[in-house]
């Protein structure tokens, strides 16, 4: 028998009743780390006496190690003070959600898609976890390749436990705990258990697309639309009486993609198509462009997005914008300073539109896509060969926006940075742009993409904060093609709640609740809804 200096102290009256509670430390340690590591599950009878400790000899000892409060992802899950679990359980928590930027699929929405298992529902296009596969020495084959559904799951399972510390890890079990109600750590043992147990509930009414939406008291969603798309399925959303408001956001940067004049040539035969212009020159392509625009507008658009890795500014004159066209649409490739100026021109152009339809206009700036070329041709885009760039962005953006300033062409603007070491530099140059009339007119935007997780959140919280108003902050959004990352409104509301907790609990706010709580009812939704003018 082990000592009892080597037995872990439990209650003595635990202990007379159930020789099964007693455990060494050695086992404990063991399953501890094993459970960090998604390995195993630790029995819920350790937890009965309502808190446990280490002995404090052993390293230095674990103390408060996995007391009942500081269990994984437990009904306080990232707030770590009173102040912070108030301001989420009493104001955050029951806000709805706006949702004005993402990728989910129209069509899907529209015919209520019934997802098979959870793979179609949970892997399909996630390039998140397309990423985390292949850096585990996972085969393509097992990620968008012919493998069966079970078994590119079975390969995600095996992935889970070496995503520790990485978002992945808190989305994939948040996901897990909100849509399925499933508390069970993934990991290979317990694979089949999950699949089965959220497969059996995805053929039920209740888990096809329209009510997984619903599930998580979504209010608005904004899709993201070519001026090319009929917007068929957003009409057809609207027939079917659906209580949630789907609305198109406009997003033309194919129309200036002219790199490759063959592929472009087609897209504007398409839009030349659509609304019924011949694009035979640069004006034609602006009157095409604004038929759609006003059709987008009739259909409740109200946003426009655009993914660039720099603001184009480029000086160009009229005439040569017009010959450059001329040289593209004739199956020419244009030099590079010649497409730097067709884009320059464009853009701009895209900015004097939004700010004519009184539209909102959102900029993703500095990703480096497909650098990947050999997986770009084989398998397409958007599988996860994307990465932060390193532009200097600061002049073009400060020449682009004052530009617009001194046309009085500046509509309401959002700008997004996928590179961290730039939140304060965006979050300073979008205050030069205020004008005094909008209450933040000039958004620096939620953090996006490879930012999107609990250091890049408060990143973007305290360099906004420091730098502007973080009470006119209009929130999160998913950016996301996933039905099951509305959970991403809760980690990111988890997240400033304690922000702001930890101020309150450190004395550096007033513990006026009321007030700071509807501030955090603000930036949560009412900021969005007043900010988009949805109705």
């Amino acid at each position: 028998m082990p000592t009892s200096k080597k037995q872990f102290y439990m209650n003595n009256s635990q202990e007379k009743n159930s020789s099964a509670n007693t455990f060494t430390r050695r086992k404990l340690i063991l399953r501890a780390t094993a459970l960090a590591a998604g390995l195993t599950i630790i029995p819920k009878e350790i937890f009965a006496s309502g808190s446990w400790l280490f002995n404090n000899d052993i390293n230095g000892g674990v103390p408060n190690s996995l007391t009942q409060d500081k269990q994984f992802m437990n009904r306080d899950f990232l707030l770590h003070n009173q102040a912070a679990k108030t301001l989420y359980h009493e104001y955050a928590k029951k806000m709805p959600i706006i949702d004005f930027h993402c990728h989910l699929s129209p069509f899907e929405i529209a015919t209520n898609r019934k997802f098979n298992n959870l793979t179609e529902l949970w892997l399909e296009g996630d390039h998140y976890k397309m990423r985390a596969m292949r850096a585990n020495g996972v085969d393509e084959n097992f990620i968008t390749g012919n493998a069966s559904d079970f078994e590119k799951f079975v390969k995600w399972a095996e992935t889970v436990p070496y995503t520790l510390m990485n978002p992945l890890y808190h989305w994939t079990h948040l996901e897990l705990k909100r849509y399925f109600g499933i508390d069970t750590i993934l990991n290979p043992s317990t694979a089949k258990e999950i699949y089965n147990e959220a497969t059996s509930l995805l053929q039920t009414e209740e888990y096809r697309a329209k009510h997984l939406i619903k599930k998580m008291n979504v209010e608005i969603v904004c899709t993201t639309d070519d001026p090319i798309d009929d917007l068929k399925y957003h009409k057809q959303i609207v027939d079917q009486g659906y209580s949630v408001k789907v609305l198109p956001a406009w997003r033309p940067d194919k129309a200036m993609a002219a790199e490759n004049p063959e592929e472009y040539n087609t897209y504007l035969d398409k839009l030349s198509k659509v609304s019924g212009i011949d694009i035979s020159g640069y004006e034609n392509l602006l009157k095409a462009l604004k038929i759609r625009q006003t059709f987008f507008n009739s259909m409740g658009c109200k946003l426009s997005d655009h993914g660039i890795e720099n603001f184009y500014t480029e000086k160009y004159t009229n005439k040569e914008i017009n010959d450059i066209f001329n040289k593209i649409r004739t199956g020419n490739h244009p030099t590079e300073l010649e497409l730097l100026k067709f884009k320059s021109a464009l853009f701009y152009q895209f900015a004097v539109m939004n700010h004519d339809f009184g539209w909102t206009q959102q900029f993703h700036v500095g990703a480096i896509r497909n650098n990947n070329t050999r997986m770009l041709k084989l398998i397409g885009t958007d599988k996860g060969y994307d990465s932060i760039g390193g532009f200097d962005i600061a002049k073009g953006m400060s020449i682009f926006l004052n530009r617009l300033e001194l046309n009085e062409k500046l509509t309401k603007t959002i700008v997004y940075n996928i590179n961290p070491s730039d939140n304060e530099l965006m979050a300073t140059m979008v205050g030069n742009f205020n004008d005094g009339l909008i209450p933040g007119k000039m958004q620096f935007g939620s953090a996006w993409w490879f930012n999107d997780q609990k250091d890049g959140m408060q990143a973007q919280v305290k360099a906004l904060s420091n730098m502007g108003l973080l009470g006119r902050f209009v929130g999160m959004t998913t950016d996301s093609r996933s039905f099951l990352s509305y959970t991403r409104h809760e980690y990111f509301r988890r997240i400033l709640c304690n922000l702001i907790g930890t101020d309150i609990e450190n004395g550096e706010l007033p513990a006026d609740m009321k007030m700071l709580g509807e501030m955090i009812e603000g930036i949560c939704y009412y900021n969005a809804k007043r900010y988009f003018e949805f109705g």
